[in-house]
């Protein structure tokens, strides 16, 4: 079987990163194509030995981009397209159609209540997101909580399969040692109280309340935000105003795993952090709360559905906080009071191995080559084994 993946971009990403670990793990010949944005996880994937095609689209009205990625898809022979990102199940649906390729399957990432991937929902998106969604032969739902708003929407429910989001272990398991180093090279001191946040610095992540919750915490505490995006500059005038600037580290983007990079990937700085604190309140699976687990990390997060698929056992300092920074700086303060834990990792971690998502999307792939309907499609969403 050879497959195509097609992606919106490439920059540094939750479905960008997801997408590389993935095609580690799927025993299919795979290669890449990005519309727009030939980012950091583009070289990853190259590096990878992944072949990576830039589409160079100029913008979402950009028609022009259709006939060339159907060329591009009809020469390549694939027998199955797999589109992630919005405009990519769009665009990557109908080139799949006009080249011929009829095994059309679609990740759903960024689904939430009121907004997909930052942008709010209305008549319009969902029309067009439903008319692309007939194209293709099944809708992958990186959630249970995802499937049901699929099905709200009007995607009929044997066409939407879960396969949940998985990551590799390993790396992120904590390390005192790496974690002293890590510090020492951030500057943090070894003594302070690190809060950690991991995301895209976007308006819809609420950054900004964790820094409001710093600014009520003694001075030992810090925030370590993991990530970049137009919010940064925002976030730090707020914390400017907050008078905790020179108590907040922003990395910038950083790579999901390791790939030779010169500075601390992912893993490495979730083990300079003391707790994760995650206050979006609309997520559609809640990775960097599941990379915290695996990490040993206590988590107070707003929404994450990859935790509350499950029952409270498998994460139980995975702890659901309602309310915006007083809230915030009460719930860090305990986990301050309460001090270090063990790092062990809560089986809701383990729940969510790369490999368990890769074998269940593989089956996916069969469904959509063999024009079989998917078998049920809760199969990471019940208690976990």
């Amino acid at each position: 079987m050879r497959a195509l993946h097609i992606i919106t971009g490439l920059g540094v990403g939750g479905a960008e990163q997801q997408l590389r670990l993935l095609l580690r793990h799927l025993s299919v010949e795979c290669d890449v194509v990005t519309l727009t944005n030939p980012g950091p996880v583009a070289a990853g994937l190259r590096a990878d030995g992944v072949r990576v095609a830039d589409l160079a689209m100029g913008g979402n009205r950009d028609l022009a981009a259709l006939p060339r990625l159907a060329r591009l898809i009809r020469r390549g022979r694939y027998d199955l397209v797999h589109t992630h990102l919005y405009r990519a199940c769009l665009y990557g649906r109908l080139a799949a159609r006009l080249a011929g390729v009829r095994a059309v399957v679609a990740t759903e990432h960024s689904l939430g209540d009121s907004q997909m991937e930052g942008r709010p929902l209305n008549s319009g998106v969902r029309a067009l997101y439903l008319a692309g969604e007939r194209l293709g032969r099944s809708t992958v739902a990186v959630s249970p909580t995802v499937a049901a708003r699929l099905t709200r929407w009007g995607v009929p429910e044997p066409r939407i399969a879960v396969v949940p989001n998985g990551i590799d272990l390993e790396p992120f398991r904590f390390d005192p040692e790496r974690r002293a180093r890590v510090r020492a090279r951030l500057g943090i001191p070894g003594d302070a109280f690190v809060i950690g946040g991991i995301g895209r610095l976007a308006p819809g992540k609420r950054f900004g309340i964790s820094i409001e919750a710093l600014a009520q915490l003694p001075p030992d505490c810090h925030l370590l935000l993991v990530g970049g995006g137009p919010e940064e500059g925002a976030l730090r005038r707020t914390a400017a105003a907050a008078g905790v600037l020179d108590r907040v580290l922003f990395t910038g983007e950083v790579p999901g795993l390791p790939d030779g990079s010169t500075g601390p990937d992912l893993p490495a700085l979730t083990s300079a952090m003391d707790v994760l604190a995650a206050p979006s309140p609309e997520e559609a699976f809640g990775l960097a709360v599941v990379e915290a687990l695996a990490a040993g990390l206590p988590v107070r997060y707003a929404s994450c559905p990859a935790v509350e698929d499950l029952p409270p056992e498998a994460a139980p300092d995975a702890v659901r906080v309602r309310g915006g920074a007083d809230a915030y700086a009460a719930a860090l303060a305990g986990v301050r009071a309460a001090g270090p834990g063990p790092r062990t990792v809560p089986e809701a971690a383990r729940h969510y191995c790369i490999t368990r998502s890769a074998a269940r999307l593989m089956d996916v792939y069969t469904s959509a080559l063999t024009r079989t309907v998917p078998s049920p499609r809760h199969p990471h969403g019940g208690s976990p084994s």
